[in-house]
C-alpha cells in the first residue's frame, strides 16, 4: 500500500482529536499524571519521527495507542529490577496477615464490602477512592496489578513483558491485593 506524506496540519489534528484518550489510558496505568504527559509526549515525538512508516491500514487512534502501550512497557522494563521485587517481598511479612504458608491469619480475614455501581454518584466515589489507593502502591506493582485487572493480559504475558519469574509476579500480585484491600477498608469500608 502506498503511504500519502502525512502534513502538519494533519498532525496536529492527531494531536488534538487524541491527546485526552491517550493521557487517560497512560495515567490510568502508570498512576503518576506527569509520566502519563511525558509518555504521552514521547508517543506522538514517535509517531511524528514514523510518520512516513504509517500505512493507515489501521486508524490514526489504534496506531498511537499501539505506540503508547509499548512506551509504557518500556518505562516499566527499565525501572523493574530483581532488588524492586525482592523489597516487596520482604514488605509486610511481620507475620500480621498472614502465616508462615501465606494463608490468612484467624481474625485478619478481610472485610466484606460492596458498592452499587448502578448509584452512578457511589460507584464515582469508590473509584477516585480505588485510584487513589493505587496510586500509594510501587510502580511495578500498580503495573502489573492494571495489565492483570484492566487490560486482562495472562500472567505469562505479564511475565514475559516485564522480565519477571512467575514467583516475583505472583508476589507483586499477592501485595498489590493485599495493600489495595487495607486502603479500601480504610478509605471505603469504613466512611
Amino acid at each position: 500500500m502506498e503511504t500519502t506524506k502525512l502534513s502538519e496540519t494533519e498532525f496536529r489534528k492527531w494531536v488534538e482529536d487524541h491527546s485526552d484518550l491517550l493521557f487517560h489510558y497512560a495515567v490510568r496505568r502508570v498512576a503518576d499524571e506527569e509520566l502519563g504527559k511525558d509518555l504521552v509526549q514521547d508517543t506522538f515525538l514517535a509517531a511524528w519521527r514514523n510518520r512516513d512508516s504509517f500505512r493507515r491500514e489501521s486508524s490514526v487512534k489504534n496506531w498511537l495507542f499501539l505506540i503508547l502501550r509499548s512506551k509504557i512497557i518500556d518505562h516499566y522494563r527499565k525501572l523493574n529490577s530483581g532488588a524492586v521485587v525482592a523489597g516487596i517481598r520482604n514488605e509486610n511479612e511481620d507475620g500480621t496477615y498472614f502465616d508462615h504458608e501465606d494463608h490468612w491469619r484467624k481474625g485478619m480475614y478481610p472485610s466484606s464490602f460492596s458498592v452499587d455501581f448502578r448509584n452512578e454518584i457511589e460507584g464515582r466515589e469508590f473509584f477516585k477512592v480505588f485510584d487513589s489507593c493505587g496510586k500509594k502502591l510501587k510502580q511495578i506493582q500498580h503495573a502489573v496489578f492494571v495489565m492483570k485487572y484492566v487490560d486482562d493480559l495472562d500472567s505469562e504475558e505479564i511475565c514475559k513483558i516485564m522480565g519477571l519469574t512467575s514467583s516475583n509476579y505472583w508476589v507483586l500480585i499477592h501485595r498489590a491485593k493485599v495493600q489495595l484491600r487495607a486502603c479500601l477498608e480504610k478509605n471505603w469500608i469504613t466512611k
